[in-house]
């Protein structure tokens, strides 16, 4: 029988460490008359981050400025420029900054109403699709391939799983689509 149990709050740390060098250079060649040039460009860039977080045996983290969300968007941020990938992104007449958005403005853009919400993404890709396909009705098994197959390679570079908005905004593509068949074949 266990009479008493205690538990002792542990910290640890972790400690990323960033460092990065870039050189290109440039070597003029020789002619064809033999003659050599000694013109050389080099040009070196270098960058280096440190960063400590600190978190204890319940998970929580615990950085300088406590702020778990600056935190987290701050790591996104720096991934996708890691990977050539921009952090602004287009949303209608406006372009957002992925590395300075509030976590407020980021609910209104997946809103139902939002930019980013399921209404006006499935019809921003139902009109593309109709638009590809030059508003033949008759070529609708060939625009249900296409947006299936890019859902299909969307789930597949997220490793097989998507927010549940990517799944609505699917369906009501889809009924989008027979919507529209079905209203061609009345008016014909």
């Amino acid at each position: 029988m266990i009479d008493s149990l205690s538990h002792k709050q542990l910290h640890s740390a972790i400690y990323a460490h960033q460092n990065y060098r870039m050189e290109a250079s440039s070597t003029k060649q020789s002619d064809k008359d033999g003659a050599t040039s000694g013109l050389m460009d080099s040009v070196s860039i270098e960058s280096e981050s440190s960063l400590a977080v600190t978190y204890s045996t319940d998970m929580k983290v615990e950085n300088g400025a406590g702020d778990k969300f600056g935190l987290l968007q701050s790591l996104v941020a720096n991934l996708l420029k890691e990977q050539g990938i921009d952090t602004k992104v287009l949303a209608g007449d406006s372009e957002i900054e992925i590395a300075t958005i509030t976590p407020e403005a980021a609910q209104e853009l997946v809103a139902d109403d939002g930019y980013f919400g399921v209404e006006k993404t499935s019809d921003r890709i139902f009109q593309f699709a109709v638009g590809v396909a030059g508003g033949d009705p008759s070529r609708i098994d060939a625009i249900r391939e296409g947006i299936a197959n890019g859902f299909n390679e969307a789930l597949e570079a997220f490793g097989g799983w998507l927010p549940d908005i990517s799944y609505a905004s699917y369906d009501t593509v889809m009924e989008k689509l027979d919507s529209w068949v079905a209203e061609s074949e009345t008016v014909a």
